[in-house]
């Protein structure tokens, strides 16, 4: 069988990439502590000392929401039902970015000392609501990171033939390395220059195939050949089997299971926490604002490019092909050739090791704080959890590799753990959000809120899909009104015993507590948020 790309350009930019990234943010890690005095304390390490200002704020939420999915699943549902797809996709996972705003300066009000969203469950509904919240925390990081290194390591196998368990294997290399020795700053600068090349690399298709490519013809030819394929290939649900129209019901059905399952993907990440965290209380909310809108244009236009020419050009693909993402890709390599199949290799590879990165940061802090300094040895010195995250981060990026290829193996692709996931971490949207907003919220119903509706999910899932095909297989389980119900099924009926369960038994708790509840082991930056708490009450 014959690739795009040799295998030589596969390895080149998975490894050369890899260290020239990895070699430019620690530079650049090395000149703040050089020049600019800063002390590589573990408070700097995990929360990058709680001063980052709004600009790498919004840099490091476009960075960290554009996985391999957003490059690719989009993509694929524009080829699926046309320019709805892409609109549904993107303004389906912007809402809740915007949305986790008013749910990171809240946390900054009311749990300064933070260094994760388990540690604030802990303080106020205790250890046994901290273990369920925690665990949910943990199912959420590994559910994203099984989609990002899935995605990438798909696409590299697609366009080079590099046997995809090397590809997951070989691609957290690079991640691993600057997030070891750099910390979460190390992740910022990262995602700064993912961010800048992502935008770049969207705008060389963006001309490439609305302005330059004669194949397509411009805007006008885009128009005429997507009528054309209307008549030749009419999408099912889609007035008139259009592929210009926004009335799609297959659209509509992926947008509400988009919407519900990137709720959980956001509001129980504890990557989007740990960036409230470590940034200043004035860069909270336009850092989230702007970076949900400005994330937009990522898959709304990659979109609208890549998977509407996939339809112009009537490119042939198989169903596993689109399954598995590649319809950007392939798209990129027919119309640009090997320069297309090079930028979309080497974009998303950049994508998913920033991303991967925040992810690594992330499961480091919840291990350290809520696992080892919670159960294993409350008076650790800062000293001690540097190693233990360190640990952490070794320990969760080689297994990175290990849990794509367990999904590989299991014939598990992107589309379907993409829109299974909020069937499976839906349930704790609404207890999280209320324990940080809501005074009365009962530590009873939220925590069974969460187990409750994860279990009425995967049980209204499952049992739609038996029901609909007499058995229960990946094939049934991903028809899309099954994922549907399940997805809603978690969310509404966890906010409901949580609501419910909350009016009944009100618990009136005073946040105030919050605040002496949790210990920074930095004496530095303790005491300097110990006088912010002060100036503020």
């Amino acid at each position: 069988m014959s690739y795009i790309l040799d295998e030589s350009v596969g390895y080149l930019i998975l490894i050369g990439v890899g260290i020239l990234l990895s070699s430019v943010v620690l530079i650049l890690v090395k000149a703040e502590t050089k020049w600019l005095g800063t002390k590589k304390t573990f408070e700097w390490f995990s929360t990058a000392g709680r001063t980052v200002k709004t600009g790498l704020i919004v840099t490091s939420v476009v960075s960290a929401w554009t996985w391999a999915a957003t490059l690719l699943q989009s993509s694929t549902v524009a080829y699926q039902y046309g320019v709805s797809g892409p609109f549904w996709y993107a303004a389906g996972a912007s809402i809740q970015v915007v949305l986790f705003a008013i749910l990171a300066i809240e946390l900054k009000r009311k749990s300064p000392m933070s260094h994760t969203f388990p540690e604030m469950i802990n303080a106020r509904f205790g250890k046994s609501s901290h273990k369920v919240f925690l665990s949910f925390a943990f199912l959420t990081n590994i559910i994203v990171t099984a989609m990002l290194v899935l995605g990438g390591a798909a696409v590299v196998n697609a366009l080079t033939g590099i046997n995809v368990y090397i590809a997951a294997f070989l691609i957290p290399v690079g991640v691993i390395a600057y997030t070891l020795f750099g910390g979460l700053k190390a992740t910022f600068l990262a995602e700064y220059f993912n961010t800048a090349f992502i935008f770049v690399v969207v705008l060389i298709f963006v001309s490439a195939i609305y302005f330059t490519n004669d194949e397509i013809g411009g805007i006008s030819g885009m128009f005429e050949k997507l009528s054309d394929a209307a008549v030749m290939s009419p999408v099912e649900g889609n007035a008139a089997g259009s592929f210009l129209t926004l009335a799609s019901v297959g659209a509509l059905i992926f947008g509400i299971i988009n919407i519900v399952g990137n709720f959980g993907t956001v509001f129980v990440d504890q990557s989007y926490w740990q960036r409230a965290i470590a940034s200043r209380p004035r860069s909270v909310v336009p850092g989230f604002l702007v970076g949900g809108l400005a994330w937009f244009a990522i898959p709304f236009a990659l979109a609208t490019t890549l998977g509407l020419a996939a339809v112009a050009v009537n490119l042939q693909l198989t169903p596993l092909e689109i399954s598995s993402g590649l319809v950007a890709p392939l798209a990129a390599a027919h119309i640009l050739g090997d320069v297309g199949a090079i930028l979309m290799l080497t974009v998303l590879f950049t994508a998913v090791t920033a991303a991967g990165s925040a992810q690594l940061i992330s499961v480091s802090s919840l291990i350290t704080y809520d696992v080892f300094r919670t159960y294993v040895k409350p008076s650790s010195t800062g000293r001690q959890l540097m190693k233990i995250s360190r640990y952490s981060i070794l320990g969760f990026g080689l297994g990175m590799g290990a849990l794509a290829s367990l999904l590989f193996m299991s014939e598990i692709s992107l589309q379907y753990v993409y829109l299974a996931m909020g069937v499976l971490i839906g349930s704790a949207v609404a207890p999280i959000s209320l324990a940080i907003l809501w005074k009365n919220t009962n530590r009873y119903a939220a925590t069974a809120a969460a187990i409750i509706g994860l279990g009425c999910g995967v049980s209204v899932w499952l049992g739609y899909a038996f029901s609909t095909s007499g058995e229960i297989s990946l094939t049934s389980t991903a028809d899309m009104f099954a994922l549907l119900a399940g997805n809603l099924a978690s969310i509404l009926t966890s906010l409901a015993i949580t609501v419910i369960g909350s009016l009944f038994r009100p618990e009136n708790f005073n946040f105030s507590k919050l605040k002496h509840e949790i210990f920074v082991v930095d004496e530095t930056i303790r005491k300097r948020l110990e006088k912010e708490t002060n100036e503020e009450s």
